[in-house]
């Protein structure tokens, strides 16, 4: 009841805030006070009875009252600090002045005209420079995320009246977790975890104002955290950073533990991945000064210890083959859910620090950072949703595709179990690659096409290094050439030609450095060598052109009607609903399997065969097909070309 009580208050004060008509004095503290009093007790409280409609109800017809709140609940910050936040009472205050400033300041970002409230300054004494708001309250933050018996433990056997002050505490003491430039191992308290979690959430909430201010020439609230103004700047980056990578969800290994005891340290975790990624977006390349005053960067570019690497390498290992791990009891180990923060800042720390790329590359344990991002693009293909980790997965591949290590790497057995819908295959990384990126490209959505190019690109980086490739990967290859080298694929658009030359790259790669061990690959090109020769005749006069185009785009429609007729008498489903296949491993024994004998794997069929058919999976519009119509018609009369179009022969 007593708890019940004391949320009333709450709410009642939020209710007589938002109905009073007249401005209430900032000198009434007996009002304010009930703000960040002991009423409440964690964030969901606040979310609850403090609803939206009722912010903007206040930002609209009570304006100063708003601003009134924001300005008392940063005051509190300011004075928590100067007292050393040393009382129970006074950590009580800044929990709940966080958690209200948490959920007021996204409604005061999206109105415009209170852009500039947290840029104006707070009053100050006699002869001292006027502070803006935000400067106070992210110097107030930072102090208190170093704070002894709050979100730290102290190292000094002080009572509450000799508390250490925190304008002079040196934050590099007491750095959160053992990894990088720390090598004590701090001893873990669930209720510091917690306050700083607590006070990273507000931190990453004044960061957001960038989303509803995009116009604004950088992100002030990143710029001053990050600057040399901030002294916490280089242990708060450790701090993060160790965090992150030291964590590991299972622990000791006790099955079900994670649904036994609460677990503060993944909450937290989250939080330390966000603050670095928005801290660490930052335009430093069309500005070389950004780099130098964003200290966050300028310290992780200067990491260059091999331990640090190796630390940091096996934090994102762990991390992100944590929800491929299959065990024997089910749901029996913690899965954690921030793989896409977790690959966007490992792109950040490739960006700034090329030592660290070398790094990775230079070791086995880059195909730890593989497998996990090819399950992620497998199992987010037909999601439209998650495009954004399909984009951050295929790039960093292709990053690291540029480098010869990662082709040579890709050449080690693949004996994992992953659970992915795949054929199943024996043979090394680069089968598996290959097997996804033709998953990715057959079964995708509409919106992977732009991709394309990249998916294919990676495999030119690599292929030259690619020594056997199997039976499964080398049909595969085969299969994309038969897709997009179809007369009508071709001439759909001007630039649907550059995928064809790309899978054509690959096999000459191949072939020129690495013919002798992939004797399955050639096979399969002898075996659809009417693909080649098809391509070699393809037609270049206009009318054969507006033929096969004419005659696919009746084809579609005919489909389309086809598919209708079905549908109609079926439950309909939005693209990307449908999870992926039940999953079973991807690999069998990493052997090499004989090779068979050449009338086994050969075809008694026409070196040149008819029409070809693209396979249905790989369809695209009618728009491409009429648009591409509509732009040959008005160019006139078109004497057809004499010369065939440059292709690779393979046959001489």
């Amino acid at each position: 009841m007593g708890n019940a009580d004391t949320k009333l208050v709450f709410r009642k004060a939020v209710v007589q805030l938002t109905s009073k008509t007249q401005t209430i004095s900032s000198e009434d503290n007996d009002f304010w006070d009930q703000f960040w009093s002991e009423t409440v007790t964690n964030v969901q409280d606040v979310f609850t009875l403090v609803p939206a409609s009722e912010i903007r109800l206040l930002r609209e017809d009570v304006p100063a009252n708003l601003a009134t709140l924001c300005y008392k609940a940063v005051e509190k910050f300011v004075r928590a600090v100067e007292n050393s936040c040393r009382t129970q009472q006074d950590q009580n205050t800044v929990l709940n002045c966080s958690r209200l400033l948490t959920r007021v300041l996204p409604y005061v970002f999206e109105e415009p005209d209170w852009e500039n409230i947290f840029w104006s300054s707070l009053p100050a004494g006699k002869g001292d420079p006027p502070i803006p708001l935000a400067h106070s309250l992210c110097s107030a933050i930072c102090d208190l995320l170093f704070c002894p018996d709050f979100t730290v433990a102290s190292n000094r056997k002080t009572g509450p009246d000799k508390a250490e002050d925190l304008h002079a505490v040196d934050s590099c003491e007491y750095i959160w977790e053992k990894g990088v430039g720390f090598a004590q191992s701090p001893v873990k308290n669930a209720t510091f975890e917690s306050n700083r979690t607590e006070l990273l959430r507000l931190l990453l909430t004044c960061f957001s104002q960038a989303i509803y201010s995009p116009n604004q020439n950088g992100n002030r609230w990143v710029q001053y955290v990050t600057s040399a103004e901030n002294r916490h700047a280089l242990p708060m980056l450790t701090s993060l950073l160790n965090t992150v990578c030291g964590y590991d969800p299972i622990g000791m290994g006790v099955p079900y533990n994670h649904l036994l005891f609460a677990d503060t340290t993944e909450p937290l975790v989250d939080m330390c991945l966000q603050i670095l990624i928005v801290a660490l977006d930052s335009d430093v390349q069309q500005n070389d000064e950004a780099a130098i005053d964003n200290l966050f960067i300028n310290y992780l570019s200067r990491v260059h210890r091999d331990e640090d690497f190796s630390f940091i390498l096996s934090g994102f290992t762990r991390l992100l083959m944590n929800p491929l791990r299959q065990t024997y009891l089910p749901h029996s180990t913690k899965k954690v859910q921030f793989h896409q923060e977790l690959l966007i800042f490992f792109w950040k720390i490739c960006e700034f620090n090329k030592k660290f790329l070398y790094f990775v590359l230079k070791s086995s344990d880059v195909l730890d950072v593989l497998v996990p991002i090819l399950y992620h693009l497998n199992d987010s293909r037909a999601d439209q949703s998650r495009i954004g980790l399909m984009h951050i997965g295929v790039f960093i591949l292709l990053l690291l595709s540029g480098e010869r290590n990662f082709g040579v790497r890709l050449n080690k057995p693949y004996t994992s179990t992953i659970p992915m819908d795949i054929p199943v295959f024996s043979g090394t990384h680069a089968d598996l690659l290959i097997v996804v990126f033709h998953k990715i490209i057959t079964t995708g959505h509409n919106r992977m096409q732009p991709l394309f190019d990249c998916l294919l690109t990676i495999l030119v980086n690599v292929s030259p290094y690619l020594k056997t490739l199997s039976m499964v990967s080398s049909t595969k290859l085969l299969h994309l050439v038969d897709a997009f080298t179809t007369p009508w694929f071709l001439f759909s658009s001007p630039s649907a030609n550059h995928l064809a030359f790309f899978l054509l790259e690959i096999f000459n790669n191949i072939i020129q450095y690495q013919f002798d061990g992939n004797s399955n690959l050639v096979y399969t090109i002898i075996r659809k060598r009417q693909v080649f020769h098809s391509l070699a005749n393809l037609p270049t006069d206009y009318n054969t052109i507006i033929k096969s185009l004419t005659k696919k785009a009746k084809r579609n429609m005919q489909a389309t009607s086809s598919v209708s007729l079905t549908a109609a008498t079926e439950t309909p489903s939005m693209e990307g609903s449908t999870p992926a296949l039940p999953a079973e491993p991807g690999t069998l024994n990493a052997t090499l399997p004989d090779t068979p004998g050449v009338m086994k794997i050969t075809e008694r069929e026409s070196a040149h065969p008819g029409n070809l058919t693209l396979p249905a999976e790989l369809v695209m519009s009618n728009g491409m097909t009429k648009e591409i119509t509509k732009q040959s018609s008005n160019q006139g009369d078109c004497s057809p070309t004499t010369s065939s179009p440059k292709v690779f022969n393979f046959f001489t």
